[in-house]
């Protein structure tokens, strides 16, 4: 069992840790797109395009970016009282927080889920269905939901990047609950 858990945070960990370095880099994509709206207003015709692929490249930045930042421990905490505890109960106490997060993080998902049959056409209650209908081809792909802005991009391929998003997240999720489960029972990681 202990050999299980270690292949999985092995694996899940340096996958988010490699896709993490690379989506670093997300932050000059998002410089050069918000460089060339300023210079597009000042020297040229505003850009329309510029305000949404802002927004597009900071949810892929921020999304995929975020199993990353948990896995090097980057997030916000409380540490008024974690600081002082010792190393068994900051498990325990992570382990606690972890399945609230991963409850969370499956809501997140199953909208995002929702939200992404909806852009590829699929307006009734039940996603997952549609997605399995996709693949034995008993669903099609109906009208592709654009954005209401002048430019009108179509909205699926950021939502699927949050689906692709929250998914790692929930991977990176187990994979410091198995980390914790090991600290507690006094084995190295």
């Amino acid at each position: 069992m202990h050999s299980l858990m270690r292949g999985f945070i092995r694996r899940v960990d340096g996958f988010n840790y490699r896709l993490g370095r690379i989506m670093m880099y997300g932050i000059f994509a998002l410089m050069a797109v918000l460089l060339w709206s300023t210079f597009s207003k000042v020297f040229f015709v505003p850009s329309l395009w510029t305000l949404e692929m802002a927004q597009f490249v900071m949810v892929g930045y921020y999304v995929l970016g975020g199993p990353y930042s948990m896995q090097m421990g980057d997030h916000v905490r409380m540490d008024l009282l974690y600081g002082e505890w010792s190393d068994r109960k900051k498990a325990w106490m992570d382990m606690i927080t972890v399945l609230f997060l991963i409850f969370y993080l499956v809501v997140l998902l199953y909208g995002a889920i929702g939200s992404t049959a909806y852009s590829l056409g699929y307006w009734k209650t039940e996603p997952l269905s549609f997605f399995a209908g996709l693949l034995t081809g008993s669903e099609e792909i109906g009208r592709l939901e654009q954005s209401s802005s002048a430019w009108r991009p179509y909205l699926w391929p950021v939502k699927v990047v949050m689906i692709v998003g929250f998914f790692l997240m929930i991977l990176q999720c187990l994979s410091e609950l198995c980390k914790d489960v090991l600290r507690l029972r006094g084995q190295t990681i």
